[in-house]
């Protein structure tokens, strides 16, 4: 085996490294820094400032945030997080972020941390957060509850993303007429029974889902007339109004909610008894539930319980779905004693060109804001 080559002097060359043609994390700006950092544990990117002189302000200006609560490499208590938190807010002071995250779950239930976490939340905004993304429950003895975020509108003009997962929202929260900018709006597992309205001129995309509860005694009414893509999944309580959507691209509609919308004498919402809620009428209800909002829908998957109450109840006045060219629907909406939903849908369907039933088969759908995909098993059969 021949030997290896020697420098001039003598010596093995020397590999390349940091200031020899390899790059270095050093050498990147600091805006790529701050959004490095933006991918830690809010703890974990403070940390850093010890790593070296350059490091020592980095944090300061990452431009997001994470702030969670339990976990490793997290504030063990509610006491540890407020002090960290705090501080974390005073010393970065009102440097903009583009996104924050709050994970903080199973906490100990206390009045002063309520209104110290809802001031947190507020600083958030006037630090002109473009992603907030709130996940919050306290632990009261043996049970989680939901957090109840403070009854005041959120005011932002730079808002464009908002995620709230294991919250109780009351009406003002949902009041998005001071967020002009706000495009997506993602409530998940939140009580959200003593709400209204949902409403805002500039929202684009829509998801409501993971077992949140709706009313029993009232429609909630949702009001997004540029919304392009719609996800809503009712589990508790009664389905909500939707209104008009004439931009609506795309909606999946998941109705399996047998204590809200039922009626014990009649599946379709014509059970001929005046007094009864259901079939007619309870506060904020309307002849039409759900189709007419989802009338100029270009793509829709709509799936129900067994009963279809809500569906077959707007079916008697069911509009003209205009734009519809994909549809799928679950079994219920086919079965071989009845096809007159199926049959109602699709003669008020006047330019469908693709209509796929899955027929009592286990179901998986993938959703996001861009394209619905369906994968269903064993294969869907189309008409």
């Amino acid at each position: 085996m021949p030997p290896r080559r020697r420098s001039a002097k003598g010596k093995r060359a020397v590999p390349p490294g940091p200031g020899r043609g390899c790059a270095s994390l050093d050498a990147l700006p600091d805006e790529v820094l701050h959004h490095v950092l933006s991918f830690l544990p809010a703890q974990e990117a403070v940390r850093t400032c010890v790593l070296a002189r350059r490091w020592r302000h980095l944090w300061r200006s990452a431009s997001g945030l994470r702030i969670s609560s339990g976990g490793e490499n997290e504030a063990a208590s509610m006491v540890e997080l407020r002090e960290f938190v705090d501080h974390l807010f005073l010393l970065r002071g009102g440097s903009p972020l583009d996104a924050c995250h709050f994970s903080l779950l199973d906490i100990d239930d206390d009045d002063d941390d309520t209104r110290r976490i809802n001031l947190w939340i507020r600083h958030v905004l006037m630090c002109r957060v473009g992603v907030l993304s709130l996940n919050i429950s306290w632990h009261s003895g043996c049970w989680t509850t939901r957090f109840y975020l403070d009854d005041l509108p959120l005011v932002s003009g730079h808002l464009k993303r908002l995620e709230l997962s294991r919250l109780h929202l009351n009406g003002s929260i949902v009041d998005f007429s001071s967020c002009p900018v706000l495009e997506v709006l993602e409530i998940k597992e939140c009580d959200i029974f003593d709400l209204d309205r949902i409403a805002s001129q500039s929202l684009k995309c829509l998801s409501i889902g993971g077992n949140c509860e709706f009313s029993h005694s009232h429609r909630i009414h949702v009001y997004a007339p540029n919304l392009v893509s719609l996800w809503l999944e009712v589990f508790y309580g009664r389905a909500p109004v939707l209104g008009r959507m004439p931009s609506l691209v795309e909606g999946v509609v998941k109705i399996d909610a047998n204590d809200g919308d039922f009626c014990d004498n009649a599946d379709s919402g014509n059970c001929e008894d005046e007094h009864c809620p259901c079939c007619y009428g309870i506060p904020g209800d309307t002849d039409c539930v759900l189709l007419h909002g989802l009338s100029e829908a270009q793509s829709l998957v709509l799936m129900s319980e067994i009963e279809m109450f809500i569906f077959r109840r707007d079916l008697k006045c069911c509009p003209t779905f205009t734009k519809l060219k994909t549809l799928s629907l679950d079994e219920y909406w086919c079965v071989p004693a009845d096809f007159s939903a199926l049959t109602c849908i699709l003669e008020h369907s006047p330019v469908l060109e693709k209509l796929t039933l899955q027929l009592f088969c286990k179901v998986h759908i993938d959703f996001n804001f861009s394209n619905i995909t369906c994968r269903f098993q064993p294969v869907i059969e189309p008409v």
